[in-house]
């Protein structure tokens, strides 16, 4: 069997592969296989591992290909790693994938309908002379549903200030009906305005398997040398004398280690740059990842060409 070092690593192979057109379709085929062997078994971190990369593909997919052959393989993986995961807002986010491809392939096919709708309308002719055939029409937008709320709200409005009664019985009674209209879409509307989420999570502490694995060094001369002579620590603002335990975060600054632990056993960053440790928090976690498919999604769509491809040079 397979060791998880092992797996780790060829998730990582593979999602390099996903950037490549020629091999995007093999690499989720290969991805989904692992997923589907691996996932239950796997550790805490292996399947974090697998995450990841189902929403790098997830990324690529917005952000670079339209052919229905790679939404499919991703809209299989999508609803594979669905099946799997434990936490909540993966599985949100999951299925906000599975939507956006059905969405994709819906409107794929939706496109080749219209063609043949096209032939058929240009084929059979009209019914008679000016009388065209048309599709009901489809239902309007919350945005211009509002629009015309605050236009009916002004008609009404104004009738009442002006005292107008029978001249404008037409436009009062239009106002009405739209009125009528917003009140009979809001058990639609306001389930959807409640499920949006634009708060920032509150960030948790530092994983303690991080904290416990961050290196201790001791102050040498040399070390109070290439310092300078009034170096403290940034928490206690004690000044560093020789033999003084110095613990380093990732971002290279030091501190007593009894000053840092009460901070990070709040916190999740730097007390100076703010740089971010990981923590414990599986969907604080989740909710990072998707801040940085978000800005990848950004930065895609800059340098999106006509289709949805990349532009390859």
């Amino acid at each position: 069997m397979a060791s998880e070092e092992g797996i780790q690593q060829r998730l990582q192979e593979l999602q390099k592969q996903l950037g490549k057109k020629q091999m995007f379709e093999e690499s989720v085929s290969t991805i989904r296989s692992l997923l589907q062997q691996h996932y239950s078994s796997a550790s805490p971190s292996l399947r974090q591992a697998f995450y990841t990369v189902v929403c790098r593909v997830a990324t690529i997919l917005k952000t670079r290909y339209t052919s229905p052959g790679f939404w499919n393989a991703g809209l299989n993986l999508f609803q594979e790693a669905e099946q799997l995961v434990s936490g909540a807002s993966e599985r949100k986010h999951l299925q906000s994938c599975i939507a956006q491809a059905h969405d994709q392939l819906g409107e794929v096919e939706n496109q080749s309908e219209d063609s043949r709708s096209t032939v058929n309308r240009t084929n059979r002719g009209y019914l008679f002379e000016g009388h065209l055939t048309v599709d009901p029409e489809p239902p309007q937008p919350y945005w211009l549903v509002q629009s015309n709320l605050l236009t009916a709200a002004a008609t009404l409005f104004q009738g009442e200030s002006s005292g107008e009664q029978v001249g404008n019985t037409n436009s009062v009674e239009g106002a009405v009906n739209l009125l009528q209209d917003l009140v009979d879409r809001l058990d639609n509307i306001v389930p959807e305005i409640l499920d949006v989420d634009t708060g920032v999570p509150r960030a948790p502490p530092a994983s303690k398997e991080v904290v416990a694995k961050l290196p201790v060094t001791t102050v040498t001369e040399e070390v109070l040398a290439k310092l300078g002579k009034d170096a403290v620590c940034s928490i206690c603002q004690e000044n560093l004398v020789v033999d003084d335990k110095m613990q380093e975060l990732p971002c290279k600054h030091m501190f007593h280690p009894p000053c840092l632990k009460p901070w990070l056993d709040q916190h999740n960053s730097c007390p100076i740059c703010r740089h971010e440790l990981k923590t414990d928090d599986h969907a604080y976690e989740s909710w990072k990842e998707r801040e940085k498919e978000a800005e990848e999604e950004r930065k895609g769509a800059a340098n999106a060409v006509r289709g949805g491809e990349y532009m390859y040079v």
